[in-house]
């Protein structure tokens, strides 16, 4: 045991960032992680200074709040995380980053029973794209487990998640239930409690027609693109087929004008 906790520790210190192994109840450190350029992520701003002062505080030691990152597809929430927790561990060394499946959140439990031993480090423990499609009894138990662990969250771990819905679940599921004669408000709360136990929500909406063309011209100069009237005007067309404009979708962009031309663009 006492060899299997040092090897643990060894790995810890070795690495930075994780993601975590649910078939053999592992952490695995991952090499060369290389997420995307922080000034690459544009159009939020507020948002990015919350989430970096919050984790900035949590390397520190001082009391933080877990942080939902809520809101359109495509811009820019779990590139944010990554990319501040990259940033800033330059500075600060014992901040770690462990990636949880959504699909293995009920490991969490066992999860912090391993890292709470290693107060020496600072975790993050990051779920991408968490949402609930309907309230069934698999909710009822994610919620449990989810909710309990926030409950006794051990004070070097941070909970950072992602999700398309500020409640983690449809609209539409929270107003029929509103509605509905039998339901009353109290049932209401208990199924969008969850996420009131995440002291910060962080929104993120749809960007406007500049922001997104900042976003390309951002990532024409730091690829040594030529940005031009015409690239311009094909973004814009570019963002109209797909219907939408996200980060995401310049991004798609820039693959698309480096394939067409045959640039060598390092990712």
């Amino acid at each position: 045991m006492f060899f299997k906790n040092y090897l643990l520790k060894v790995k810890i210190k070795n690495n930075s960032y994780f993601i975590w192994k649910s078939e053999n109840k592992s952490i695995n450190g991952i090499k060369n992680f290389k997420p995307l350029n922080l000034d690459l992520i544009i159009g939020v701003d507020s948002q990015k200074e919350i989430l970096f002062k919050n984790t900035i505080n949590f390397s520190k030691g001082n009391f933080t709040n877990n942080a939902l990152l809520w809101g359109a597809r495509g811009n820019g929430k779990s590139s944010l995380i990554k990319s501040v927790f990259h940033n800033i561990i330059t500075k600060y060394k014992n901040l770690k980053l462990v990636q949880l499946n959504k699909n293995n959140i009920f490991d969490i439990e066992y999860i912090y029973s391993i890292l709470e031993n290693y107060d020496q480090f600072r975790f993050i423990i990051f779920i991408d794209d968490l949402s609930f499609e309907k309230i069934d009894s698999d909710y009822k138990i994610i919620k449990s487990t989810l909710d309990g662990s926030i409950q006794h969250q051990p004070k070097n771990i941070l909970l950072y998640v992602t999700s398309n819905r500020r409640h983690l679940m449809p609209r539409d599921m929270i107003d029929n239930e509103r509605s509905s004669a039998i339901h009353t408000d109290e049932s209401v709360e208990e199924k969008i409690s969850l996420s009131d136990r995440f002291g910060l929500w962080i929104g993120f909406h749809k960007i406007s027609q500049e922001d997104y063309l900042k976003i390309i011209r951002a990532y024409c100069d730091y690829y040594k693109i030529n940005y031009d009237d015409k690239i311009r005007k094909k973004a814009i067309q570019w963002s109209l087929q797909r219907g939408n404009r996200t980060g995401r979708t310049a991004w798609q962009y820039i693959l698309n004008i480096a394939s067409s031309e045959n640039l060598k663009i390092k990712i």
